[in-house]
């Protein structure tokens, strides 16, 4: 059988403090690089793409600060509103048919969203592309 020695108060205390202060220094990582809302005029440029049509480009000028904003107020876009935010059916008059597992896939200079419209912060100048993606 071996020996255990029961740990010190004092381990404990160091090892808490240590765990604190990494919980605290990846909070305050995470505070400095989200995206924040950019308040003023902006442009942006949002690319539509419906497999078989050409693709439609719009340019949108905006006081908005999330890209769900700046695609309402041209009416681009419709959808159900979800515990997560708005989930986009509609695109520009198109809506995604789930029964053939079809969806809108949003993403900024060919790179996917993490993020969904509501949480999306724009900036004068992003470029934006919506597609009609087939397949879960």
């Amino acid at each position: 059988m071996e020996n255990s020695k029961p740990v010190s108060k004092k381990s404990l205390l160091i090892a808490c403090s240590v765990l604190l202060v990494a919980v605290l220094a990846f909070a305050a990582v995470y505070v400095l690089f989200l995206d924040k809302p950019v308040e003023g005029a902006k442009t942006i440029t949002v690319t539509i793409n419906v497999p078989n049509r050409d693709p439609k480009t719009v340019t949108i000028n905006t006081d908005a600060v999330n890209l769900r904003a700046a695609l309402e107020e041209e009416q681009l876009i419709a959808g159900t509103e979800t515990e997560y935010g708005l989930w986009v059916s509609t695109v520009d008059g198109v809506t995604a048919n789930d029964a053939n597992q079809e969806w809108w896939s949003f993403s900024s200079n060919g790179v996917t969203l993490t993020t969904g419209v509501d949480d999306t912060m724009i900036k004068d100048g992003d470029v934006y592309e919506i597609t009609l993606t087939i397949g879960w």
